[in-house]
C-alpha cells in the first residue's frame, strides 16, 4: 500500500483535532486533577503518536476510542514517572486527615450520615461542581488513584501496575482521598444543605 502524501496525512491530523481534540483535552484534564498544561501536552503527544501509528488503526473500535486509549496510556506513563519522583510518605503525621482523629484512633467528631442517594447526587450539576472542586484539592497522586478506581473502575491491581505503586500504598492513597473528599463535601455541600433546610 502506497503512503499518503504528507499533505493528506496532515489533513487527517487536522480532522482528528477538529473532531476529537476538545474531548481528548477534557478527558485528560479530568484525570490530571485539572492540570491544563500537562493535559494539553499529553493530548499533543497522543495525536503525534496516533499520526505515527495511523497505519496500525484497524477500525475495530471507533477512532475516538482508539485515540482515547493512546491518551490513557500517555496519562498512565506520566503518572508513573511522577510517582517515581514523589516520595510516598506513609507517616500519619503527613496525612491531612490526621487532625480528625484522637491519639486513640477514634474520630474527634464522627462523620454525619448523608441522606441523599448517590443516584440523585450524580444527576445534580451543583453537586458535581463541588465534587470536582474537592477533587482538585487532593494531592495529584491521590486524585489519580481515586479517579482510576472510582470513576474509571480500574482494578487495584491494574492501578498499582500502571502507576508503579505497592498495594499498601494504593490503600493508603485511597483511604486518604476518601477521607479528604468526605471532609470537603461535608463542608461545602452537605453542611450547606443542612443550613439551608
Amino acid at each position: 500500500m502506497a503512503h499518503e502524501p504528507a499533505s493528506a496525512e496532515w489533513q487527517r491530523v487536522e480532522e482528528w483535532i477538529a473532531d476529537h481534540g476538545d474531548y481528548l483535552y477534557r478527558f485528560a484534564c479530568s484525570r490530571l486533577n485539572g492540570d491544563r498544561e500537562t493535559a494539553l501536552d499529553l493530548v499533543q503527544e497522543t495525536l503525534l503518536a496516533a499520526w505515527k501509528a495511523h497505519h496500525q488503526y484497524q477500525g475495530s473500535s471507533s477512532l475516538r476510542t482508539w485515540l482515547t486509549g493512546i491518551l490513557k496510556h500517555k496519562i498512565i506513563d506520566h503518572m508513573r514517572a511522577r510517582s517515581r519522583m514523589e516520595k510516598l510518605a506513609d507517616d500519619v503525621s503527613n496525612d491531612p486527615a490526621s487532625d480528625w482523629f484522637g491519639t486513640d484512633g477514634h474520630w474527634h467528631e464522627s462523620p454525619k450520615t448523608w441522606s441523599a442517594s448517590p443516584e440523585a447526587l450524580s444527576e445534580n450539576r451543583d453537586f458535581d461542581n463541588i465534587l470536582k472542586a474537592c477533587m482538585d484539592k487532593l494531592p495529584p497522586l491521590q486524585a489519580q488513584v481515586f479517579f482510576f478506581r472510582e470513576m474509571d473502575g480500574d482494578s487495584s491491581e491494574d492501578i498499582c501496575k500502571n502507576l508503579s505503586i505497592s498495594p499498601s500504598n494504593f490503600h493508603v492513597l485511597m483511604h486518604r482521598a476518601r477521607l479528604s473528599l468526605r471532609h470537603c463535601l461535608e463542608l461545602h455541600w452537605f453542611g450547606q444543605q443542612r443550613k439551608n433546610s
